[in-house]
């Protein structure tokens, strides 16, 4: 009797999370219809009368950024824009000894070009990044305020292109795409990159193609500085401030421009305590996000019911990793259950629906891998390698990532924790003298080797045992691979490794 209250609890609560997975992947499939209809859309028309150029504002939010610093200025001074309407504000958070060697590097710049550069030091990172930006902004001369982190490499025609997204006068953020430029440095900024365009692509453009409402990345774009004031500014009470703000914005009328052509690149992480560090502080910042702003958008009179779906599910989209977390832990004993009794086989038939969301997720990605890589179909077999890592590394950080929403949601706050930059190219391997390295430490990749160990032992009994469902199987050999791999990619970091 109480082990088939258990076991309807479990299915309860793995159905309540392959359905919110499900319809996450409806809402991903109804974005690439969008991405594809907007491909018959005339690309943005370059403004070409200089006179008309607006005075505008670069915005470099810096902190310990000794490594990247010189590549990001040398890149921003060379645009292609007149010296007397434009001013460079480098925002210096640092508290090493990188500021120095940023002051001399500035006052190097400046003899050598008519630019505006400004260091501005503040005394205390109150508000972290959206503390710096604010910060700025008070003192900030131009109307437009363009934004790059300092892993961004800017081409020099960037801002002249950009800067023409604002014919209308409710567009109050252009954004521009990421490109990558040490995406082939190891699997781990493959998966990344593969991520990464899936948004760039798939989301942003989906979204912006139908109105929906999208967000600012960031960095690689621009704001109207008035379309910030009038949404109550830069705010430090998330980890995605870019997130809160864009959110306020649209709230409030103001439209974003999301123009696919043109591109920033930039440079991926490839530290494993690098990368969940970023993956907890979008995660978690999402939650505080969708908490946050999940009144205001269903009390909204103004926004259609398919905007606001849109809404929700982009809040929500980080949260669906305690689904797939919560539905991977619970496949084990509801495996062995499939395989001890008949009674529950109706559930495994409805279980299906987890299958069919993967299924959609496949065609989708692979319809993207395509158009982003213009690769034909010769490179099916390469997608497959990157998509089954990938989905079996997203599977494996759905641990850390589910702690980081149930804390946004909780209200329990955190410092923002910088990702570390190298100044990375692809072929790039003598790295261990690299600043940086050892910023931060994490102990949940104990609980992430446990849980290897939980799939394996749950594929060994499955392959010895089972007799009649091995259903489950696939999934589980996705979940070791995953959590096998972070766990050693995490130990190899503790112990001093550096990849």
């Amino acid at each position: 009797m109480i082990m088939n209250i258990l076991t309807m609890f479990f299915i309860i609560i793995y159905s309540v999370c392959s359905v919110s997975i499900f319809f996450f992947s409806l809402i991903q499939l109804d974005l690439f219809l969008n991405y594809k209809k907007s491909k018959n859309k005339a690309q943005n028309i370059i403004l070409t009368n200089f006179k008309n150029l607006p005075f505008v504002t670069v915005q470099l939010p810096i902190y310990n950024e000794q490594n990247v610093i010189k590549r990001l200025l040398d890149a921003v001074v060379e645009m292609d824009y007149p010296s007397d309407k434009i001013e460079i504000q480098v925002l210096d958070d640092s508290d090493d000894n990188s500021s120095i060697y940023v002051k001399n590097l500035i006052s190097q710049l400046k003899s050598k070009t008519n630019l505006k550069i400004n260091h501005i030091i503040r005394k205390n990172r109150d508000g972290f990044k959206a503390g710096a930006l604010k910060y700025g902004l008070k003192i900030a001369k131009g109307n437009y305020i363009a934004i790059f982190d300092a892993d961004f490499i800017p081409r020099s025609d960037w801002l002249k292109k950009t800067i023409c997204g604002f014919k209308d006068p409710k567009i109050g953020v252009v954004q521009t795409k990421w490109n990558h430029i040490n995406k082939n440095f190891s699997l781990l900024t493959k998966i990344q990159a593969f991520a990464l365009d899936i948004h760039f692509t798939l989301e942003q453009v989906g979204r912006n193609f139908n109105s929906y409402f999208l967000n600012f990345n960031g960095t690689a774009g621009i704001w109207r500085k008035e379309a910030i004031v009038n949404s109550g500014n830069w705010n430090g009470d998330t980890l995605t401030e870019d997130l809160d703000l864009s959110y306020r914005a649209q709230l409030r009328g103001w439209r974003i421009k999301y123009i696919e052509s043109i591109n920033a690149p930039a440079e991926i992480p490839f530290l494993i305590s690098a990368i969940k560090s970023q993956q907890f502080r979008w995660n978690k910042g999402g939650a505080e996000n969708f908490k946050k702003h999940f009144p205001s958008i269903i009390k909204n009179s103004n926004l259609k019911f398919a905007t606001k779906l849109h809404c929700i599910f982009h809040l929500f989209s980080s949260s669906l990793f305690l689904s797939v977390f919560l539905l991977s832990v619970l496949s084990v004993p509801l495996s062995y259950v499939s395989n001890t009794t008949n009674k529950f086989n109706w559930f495994f038939n409805f279980s299906s629906l987890f299958v069919l969301s993967t299924f959609i997720f496949f065609y989708i990605y692979w319809k993207l891998y395509k158009l982003v890589n213009k690769k034909k179909i010769n490179s099916f077999f390469e997608y497959i390698k990157i998509f089954t890592s990938f989905y079996s590394i997203s599977g494996a950080f759905a641990f850390q990532n589910s702690i980081a929403v149930l804390q946004g949601f909780i209200g329990k706050k955190s410092q923002f924790v910088r990702t570390p930059k190298f100044n990375l190219t692809s072929g790039e391997t003598n790295l261990k003298e690299k600043k940086y390295v050892n910023e931060s430490r994490s102990y949940y990749f104990i609980i992430e080797g446990f849980l290897a160990l939980y799939f394996l032992v749950s594929i060994i009994t499955t392959i010895l045992f089972a007799n009649r469902n091995f259903g489950f199987l696939p999934f589980h050999l996705f979940l070791f691979f995953g959590y096998t791999y972070i766990f050693v990619c995490s130990l190899r970091k503790l112990c001093g490794g550096v990849k």
